[in-house]
């Protein structure tokens, strides 16, 4: 058993792809600051915060609907990482490792989300 959220794996890579998120969008350009830059700092929040706030609620049908919205907040993110390449904002370096980081976020997610669903539905 966990003792908390930050023994969770996906709550970990999800705290380091937001902390990689703001240190990535520091260049941005200084007319993005309330565009693409809050918008992607605010998605990349949004994933280990949401993760972490099941953890307080303990019932799986809150737990599920925060790892969804955590969830959500990827498929957001990836969208604003994949135009923020097209803009020329980050270099194909940055770009690639930051879609790496989301995928592999995503996966976990997707499996967690899963196994949970299923042993809600059998318990």
């Amino acid at each position: 058993m966990l003792k908390n959220y930050k023994e969770l794996k996906v709550w970990q890579k999800s705290y380091q792809l937001c902390l990689a998120i703001y240190k990535a969008t520091k260049i941005f350009p200084k007319n993005e600051g309330f565009g693409l830059t809050s918008q992607m700092r605010r998605a990349a929040l949004s994933i280990p915060s949401n993760i972490a706030e099941w953890y307080g609620r303990k019932t799986t049908p809150d737990y599920l609907r925060s790892l969804y919205i955590a969830y959500g907040s990827t498929c957001e993110l990836e969208t604003q990482i994949l135009l923020s390449g097209d803009l020329g904002y980050l270099n194909k370096e940055s770009l690639s490792e930051l879609q790496r980081d989301i995928g592999e976020v995503e996966r976990m997610l997707k499996a967690l989300i899963k196994s949970l669903e299923t042993k809600h539905l059998n318990p």
